[in-house]
């Protein structure tokens, strides 16, 4: 079978703080110190003691990635934050070159990698769809006859007309999406992005998704929705710190992921290196999963009531600071989402948080959970200003139902929650 996607030891570096200087003008004295420091730095390397600095201001965000991808197939790619998924898809892309390796694509390639890539946001969503087909190397006539058909997908016939920088993101989502899908690219690249539209409009975008691959064309899928993963793909990779680590059919690697990648001590304690410079000045140092006796566990009663524990650190005041939890269940499906400040009073008490050390903690009720696994995920914002840190699996725990309601009773309850619900019985005659 003709391969579609060949990647030979790809690697992606990238500079981190300032910027190369040797796009800028330089001043005299610029280039005088430049002279005369030239000769210590020419030393320093040939004895092997080059600045340290200069070795620490690089970052591999993919270091000898290498696989094949046959036309036809759907590939799922998986891995935590900063895996480096992203960076392959758009190298995959052409948006941006990788610093070693080869990357062979074969077919045209379409690719949804942010809201309104690709996009001009000058030029209305009429003349974008015709833009984007013309990148793609479409003929008018071939963009005419799709051209209905995208527009009422994306259901901004309203607005087809008007420059796309007065759209919001969910209707440049939409957009995006339909000349993504519709266009007819041999290969079409989807990152995270159906996580900003609504859920019906997500549920819209999966069936054209899997009506893409039932066409025979060749489809690479991040997500960390794992149901949507195991829904689309026939096999999936795993990214961990830039590098592949298992490659096998999508219920393997889905399974490896889960259970490799998760902390399985009840505790998750970030290292520096995996705290993003943007972070600041929020750091996070810890999450914890504790029992009613506060022990720091990774299986809980259903019966009992749990902990949630989110130590952190600022570096500097923040104001309207929320710290907060996403719960959902192994395959990606969302339990409930809480923050810190979701009480009035507390948000007064808390919008403008001094520098220092904090400990956020979450109380869940008992005969709450139903039995299975979940994962913990956490974020730190600023509603509507800006998202400081995320990290969406932190951590995994089970959840054990002995002696929760129903028991008693052979079949397995379906849904997350298991509640203790007061019943009356009354006989009326």
């Amino acid at each position: 079978m003709t391969i579609a996607i060949s990647v030979k030891n790809l690697g992606k570096r990238y500079q981190i703080g300032a910027a190369e200087t040797k796009f800028r003008y330089n001043m005299l004295r610029d280039v005088l110190v430049d002279t005369v420091y030239a000769p210590v730095r020419l030393a320093k390397a040939l004895v092997g003691k080059s600045d340290r600095r200069a070795n620490q201001n690089f970052v591999w965000a993919l270091k000898d990635v290498c696989f094949d991808l046959e036309e036809g197939r759907v590939l799922g790619i998986v891995g935590r934050n900063g895996a480096g998924k992203s960076t392959l898809l758009k190298i995959l892309s052409r948006i941006t070159e990788p610093t070693e390796g080869t990357v062979t694509v074969r077919g045209r390639v379409g690719s949804l990698l942010e809201v309104g890539t690709g996009f001009h946001p000058e030029l209305t969503g009429r003349e974008n769809i015709y833009m984007n087909g013309a990148i793609l190397g479409m003929k008018r006539t071939e963009i005419d006859k799709k051209f209905d058909e995208m527009v009422e997908f994306s259901e901004v016939a309203q607005f087809i007309d008007t420059p796309v920088k007065r759209y919001s993101s969910g209707m440049y989502l939409r957009l995006a999406f339909a000349v993504a899908a519709h266009l007819e690219p041999e290969i079409l690249v989807v990152d995270e992005v159906l996580a900003v539209g609504d859920a019906e409009f997500q549920r819209k975008c999966l069936g054209k998704m899997n009506d893409v691959a039932q066409q025979g064309r060749t489809v690479l899928f991040v997500s960390h929705n794992m149901s949507a993963i195991l829904r689309l793909t026939q096999e999936a990779i795993v990214l961990k710190r830039g590098q592949l680590i298992k490659r096998a059919s999508t219920p393997e690697a889905v399974d490896f992921y889960l259970a490799s990648g998760q902390a399985e001590s009840g505790e998750r304690i970030w290292e520096a290196d995996e705290v993003p410079a943007a972070s600041a000045p929020f750091r996070p140092i810890s999450l914890r999963l504790k029992d009613r006796s506060g022990k720091v566990v990774d299986t809980v009663r259903s019966t009992e009531p749990i902990t949630v524990e989110w130590e952190y650190r600022l570096e500097a005041p923040v104001t309207g600071l929320r710290v907060g939890m996403y719960l959902s269940t192994m395959r990606g499906e969302y339990v409930f989402t809480a923050f810190d400040t979701d009480d009035a009073e507390q948000y007064e008490q808390f919008e403008a948080r001094q520098a220092g050390h904090y400990l956020s903690c979450c109380h869940i009720p008992a005969d709450f959970f139903n039995e299975g696994r979940y994962s913990l995920g956490v974020n730190a914002s600023s509603f509507g200003v800006r998202r400081y840190f995320m990290d969406e699996s932190a951590l995994s725990f089970s959840v054990d139902i002995s002696g929760a309601p129903g028991t008693q009773w052979p079949e397995v309850r379906q849904g997350p929650i298991r509640p203790r619900l007061d019943w009356k019985i009354e006989k009326i005659d």
